[in-house]
């Protein structure tokens, strides 16, 4: 007969969980601002008090929170976010709303209001509270609350053409494709560690490629896409050393980047917009309330008449563009049969 384990060996094998107090006293001595709201997420989110000591001391040297649990709150879906991805932000939200309302009033479904949903995890890097109760909802669940259009109603319709660039984790994507229901995703990224999380969280949703903004895209959409949505790179490069640790030291620096005035490559996703977009669709790209104004330029340069939206509460502003019918003319190619769009 073997003899049992000692009171030693078993406190070793199953460490004590941590307190709650003693998770927000550590958060609070490295200079996390809701320590309490990051504490009960790591409590809710460890399997095993041994994850638990683990996951507290990942966050503690300073891993981004959304990197600890493997997942962000974004427009009520819970994304996956694997180590070395950029995190979703809060204020990216607000890009997709206002692209799902479009997508909708192209789709002739002006009927169908978008209302906001309930924030649950918001990253660091954002600086806005969080609730302390973690997302439960799986990506794929309703992202919006707004009324849906009866079965036959949604089979009748074509799906609206939806391109994400620059698409990181796939957040945007993800909660377009939930909030909409018929939809043709695109989403290109040009760094390998994001495109294999995007297609995780978009799933059966779309197509994710890996390349430079539309160089991978498929020729056909030329013309079709009703929806074009770029959440680019707009931090001067000069600035990313003001950004937080979270973000300037864990995250990719070509999700971050840029370039001298941080509109490098916002002016490109704008430079090719009309090549692409369908009549009547639209180009919703992400900025800063300090850029706008050289981003409606270079909308209004290249033959786009922009307008400008934005959201206090998020801090987010966002520049709307719709092909500028006196300097481009034509209609929607005819998909060939069986192409499925």
């Amino acid at each position: 007969m073997s003899a049992s384990p000692s009171p030693l060996s078993r406190s070793i094998a199953s460490p004590a969980p941590l307190s709650r107090s003693v998770i927000v006293t550590r958060l609070r001595a490295v200079g996390c601002v809701f320590a309490e709201d990051e504490a009960e997420l790591l409590i809710s989110t460890a399997p095993t008090p041994a994850d638990l000591a683990a996951m507290v001391e990942r966050r503690v040297t300073g891993l981004p929170l959304e990197h600890v649990l493997g997942w962000a709150e974004f427009c009520g879906l819970r994304i996956t976010v694997n180590p070395g991805v950029f995190v979703p932000r809060r204020r990216t939200e607000f890009l997709a709303r206002q692209a799902t309302a479009l997508a909708r009033q192209t789709a002739g479904l002006t009927d169908q209001v978008v209302t906001p949903i309930r924030h649950r995890l918001v990253s660091p890097v954002d600086q806005a509270t969080a609730s302390a109760r973690p997302a439960a909802d799986p990506v794929g669940s309703t992202a919006f609350n707004a009324s849906t259009d009866s079965t036959d109603q949604a089979l009748a319709r074509p799906r609206t053409v939806v391109v994400d660039l620059c698409c990181g984790s796939g957040a945007v994507g993800a909660a377009l494709v939930a909030a909409l229901g018929r939809v043709e995703l695109h989403a290109v990224d040009i760094d390998p560690a994001e495109v294999l999380c995007a297609r995780r969280n978009v799933a059966a949703g779309g197509q994710v490629y890996e390349g430079d903004l539309y160089e991978p895209l498929p020729a056909r959409l030329r013309g079709r896409v009703d929806i074009l949505v770029a959440s680019a790179p707009y931090v001067p490069t000069e600035a990313i050393g003001l950004l937080p640790p979270e973000a300037r030291i864990y995250e990719p620096w070509v999700a971050l980047d840029g370039g001298a005035d941080g509109l490098d490559i916002v002016r490109r996703v704008i430079a090719e917009a009309s090549q692409w977009l369908a009549p009547g669709g639209y180009l919703l790209v992400e900025t800063s309330e300090r850029q706008a104004p050289q981003t409606v330029e270079a909308f209004t340069r290249n033959g786009l008449i922009p307008r400008v939206a934005s959201s206090d509460d998020l801090d987010a502003t966002v520049v709307i563009g719709t092909l500028n019918s006196t300097v481009v003319i034509g209609t929607r190619p005819a998909l060939p049969e069986g192409s499925g769009g």
